[in-house]
């Protein structure tokens, strides 16, 4: 099981595909969103939104607030601007 994940700044897509994980920091505090998690809509802060991919894609970017929607396994980012960094993978974490 995947999650479906979408990252969409204000004028364009900037990624889509399939996840293991998805890390964001909300108004709430840090959160790691996996398959299966419950519905949640939470605001985004400045800051870092890490998608691990199922496979080696995935990517780390760099947000500037916006908000962040979890249903039925589909997580949608939404956020004004989006710079996007090196990709992201479970081996990154030196």
């Amino acid at each position: 099981m995947a999650l479906q994940v979408e990252l969409v700044a204000a004028d364009r897509q900037v990624w889509s595909g399939e996840a293991s994980l998805v890390r964001a920091r909300t108004a709430d505090g840090e959160i790691g969103i996996m398959p299966g998690h419950e519905p949640l809509l939470a605001v985004l802060q400045t800051g870092e939104v890490k998608i691990i991919g199922s496979g080696a894609e995935g990517i780390t970017a760099q947000v500037d607030g916006g908000f962040f929607s979890v249903d039925h396994d589909r997580v949608t980012i939404v956020a004004e601007e989006v710079e996007v960094g090196p990709a992201a993978s479970p081996s990154s974490s030196h």
